[in-house]
């Protein structure tokens, strides 16, 4: 794709980084037959390729973001389907995480919108305000058939009241700032990403990832000062918030590797994963010691799976005779290319594993998509649940708290694949499992 930046424009490091991306597009279209917005809408420029030349034409002319873009922009899951796709290797990701970071810089979004956008910023990757967020939203589910029928502010409100659980379980200790200490010979020393979201919705996940790994003699440290990765106000285009978040897990990260040393930084929520790995690329052009500081974790980054595998994971109970439905999150398969392992890690464990059709295509989850795109969100939710319903298992695993929290709802109640794996090597029976 023919670009034309001016020279003054491409002494911004992101400029330059996107007109890279643009100048490698071929416009093939590929990308379009993998995409859920346009498989579901039909629309170019809910399309990858389309997106590319509205972000080319914004950024290339220096002006505001316009309506179209941000409809357009909006409407992207940031699934990276396309990425997976493409014959070019055009990184998609790169480029519309600089578009959603322009379209917040320069276009003022109507101010129910903007609250919104702020209110989630603010409160999702922060454990205690987010618990507080939920049992608020508890509350208020009583009122839900009051809002109106129509409206966008209310269609959205409406989805934060449907997605509150009914029940929160009980936080735990295992999260909380400490060493886990292996169980027999120390065999690795890895840190652990407890996350925001995760650690209020469903802190058994942790629980089985630390029991999991300190059984196969792996040290597990839980460290001060980490939290949320970033991603959540990243890809709504909070740069700063998200920066901030993502330096704060530097910094603790970075006091353990310079102590005792980390084999790995251990992400278990694969979302998460995708931007722990991107840290470097994020903090690329950040002065002093950051950049060497984040490549250093981000080369360290590794999805659960991935430690399970290198470590030996080996099962210690008899095969269930349990058929499982393997969705495979989009931040796992796409972002960070891991397909097999988890797969792998199930069948090893005695679980037969079955994969729905179409399996690139999102659920709608995605992060904060099914809160501010309700309606898309709704629809690939229900062809998702339909394609797993298909595959005739009693149980969907994944490796990704949103995409559990979205398809939990279903006619199969969905586990995190760590979860399954530890119940087959001695941890507790997973409490979602169904009791035949």
């Amino acid at each position: 794709m023919q670009t034309n930046f001016t020279p003054e424009q491409l002494a911004d490091p992101d400029t330059r980084e996107s007109n890279t991306i643009l100048r490698t597009c071929v416009h093939c279209g590929f990308c379009t037959a993998t995409c859920p917005t346009f498989v579901l809408l039909g629309d170019e420029l809910d399309s990858p390729r389309g997106r590319i030349y509205l972000i080319k034409d914004m950024l290339e002319s220096g002006r505001p973001a316009g309506e179209a873009e941000v409809r357009h922009v909006d409407r992207c899951l940031s699934c990276l389907s396309c990425m997976t796709t493409c014959p070019s290797g055009v990184h998609y990701m790169h480029l519309v995480d600089h578009a959603r970071r322009y379209i917040e810089e320069t276009y003022t979004r109507p101010w129910p919108e903007r609250a919104l956008r702020r209110l989630l910023g603010a409160t999702l990757p922060y454990p205690r305000r987010f618990r507080l967020a939920l049992a608020a939203a508890r509350l208020a589910q009583p009122l839900r058939g009051l809002l109106p029928a129509r409206g966008t502010t209310a269609r959205r409100l409406r989805a934060m009241l449907e997605l509150a659980p009914a029940r929160l379980p009980a936080g735990n200790e295992a999260q909380r700032p400490q060493v886990h200490p292996a169980h027999g010979p120390r065999r690795g020393r890895v840190a652990l990403l407890t996350g925001c979201a995760q650690t209020v919705l469903a802190p058994s996940i942790n629980e089985a990832t630390i029991r999991l790994l300190t059984r196969m003699g792996v040290e597990v440290v839980v460290t001060a000062g980490q939290g949320c990765c970033g991603a959540l106000n990243h890809h709504m285009g909070q740069h700063d918030a998200a920066m901030a978040l993502a330096r704060a897990n530097i910094e603790a990260w970075t006091r353990e590797i310079d102590g005792e040393g980390l084999d790995a930084v251990v992400v278990n929520a694969s979302g998460c994963g995708t931007t722990v790995k991107d840290y470097g690329f994020m903090f690329r052009t950040e002065p002093g010691p950051w950049p060497a500081r984040a490549a250093a974790v981000a080369e360290r980054a590794r999805d659960i799976s991935e430690v399970l595998l290198q470590f030996g994971y080996a099962p210690s109970r008899e095969a269930p005779g349990l058929t499982v439905a393997y969705h495979a999150a989009c931040s796992l398969q796409h972002g960070q290319k891991i397909t097999t392992a988890p797969k792998q890690l199930l069948t090893r464990a005695g679980f037969a594993v079955k994969e729905p059709a179409e399996p690139h295509l999102c659920c709608g989850s995605a992060g904060t998509y099914n809160l501010l795109q309700p309606d898309i969100a709704a629809q690939l939710k229900a062809r998702k649940q339909q394609n797993l319903a298909r595959t005739g298992a009693r149980v969907i695993a994944s490796g990704n708290i949103g995409c559990l929290t979205q398809l939990g709802d279903g006619a199969m109640p969905a586990i995190h694949t760590v979860e399954l794996l530890d119940w087959m090597a001695g941890g507790p029976r997973p409490a979602a499992l169904p009791a035949a």
